[in-house]
């Protein structure tokens, strides 16, 4: 067998071809090298990001504020737990994952969901009746496809082998909580949620379910209507809290 190598004259194309794929075979987070632990574009190093809340934190509010202090955001619910720091990492990865996976991106979604489902759930979740989401607006529902807050809600459920009941609506006209400052969040207007026709929820233990909780309004928000509907009991559980 002859092995036949490229002429001098064919090298340079040959390593400026090396160079392009090799950029393209960057991470989409930080841009460092892709290796064995990456993941829907992301690098091992970036995925290292998805970091635990701090021990000692408020079983309501999720932040440390410390026992002599009250929340320093209203709540509506009796616990309240997230998966994993919003701005742990470096680069911070849930404010580098979520807008990406808001725009549509399924891969970090399936990557993001399957870490979920390895994390322990917190030992209140399992003392619920039923299961609910903090619903999309159906238009961004429709754009991308999906609901993370509403496949984080039907993992649970899976795992608790408790019912995912959809039980609230978004109205169309609601804002975009994204990207809005903090004093316009905590303006968000109560009628922006609604209960289902035939939701029923009196005397019900629910774990209401949401993607990111940043200043808790909209949890806020669907928790009072559930209250008011009869729920016996709400808590909250988010894969990202905002610390």
């Amino acid at each position: 067998m002859t092995l036949r190598l490229l002429p001098p004259e064919k090298l340079p194309i040959l390593g400026a071809f090396l160079r392009l794929r090799a950029c393209a075979l960057r991470c989409r987070g930080c841009l460092g090298a892709l290796e064995d632990h990456s993941e829907a574009g992301l690098c091992g190093r970036c995925w290292s990001g998805l970091i635990l809340l701090p021990e000692g934190r408020c079983i309501r509010c999720a932040l440390s504020h410390g026992e002599d202090r009250e929340c320093p955001e209203p709540v509506a619910w009796s616990r309240g737990d997230a998966l994993f720091d919003y701005h742990g990492g470096r680069p911070a990865f849930g404010a580098m994952l979520m807008p990406g996976i808001k725009a549509g991106e399924w891969g970090w979604r399936a990557a993001l969901l399957g870490r979920a489902a390895k994390m322990p759930l917190p030992d209140f979740a399992a003392e619920v009746d039923l299961i609910t989401a903090v619903p999309a607006h159906p238009w961004r529902k429709w754009s991308r496809g999906f609901d993370l807050a509403e496949d984080l809600a039907k993992l649970s459920a899976k795992r608790l082998e408790r019912p995912f009941v959809p039980m609230l609506r978004k109205s169309l006209r609601s804002p975009r909580q994204t990207g809005r400052p903090e004093n316009q969040r905590r303006r968000l207007p109560q009628k922006t949620f609604a209960l289902r026709d035939g939701a029923k929820v009196e005397g019900k233990i629910i774990l209401l379910v949401d993607d990111v909780w940043t200043t808790g309004t909209t949890l806020l928000r669907c928790a009072q209507i559930l209250t008011k509907a009869g729920a016996a009991e709400i808590r909250v559980l988010t894969l990202f809290r905002t610390l």
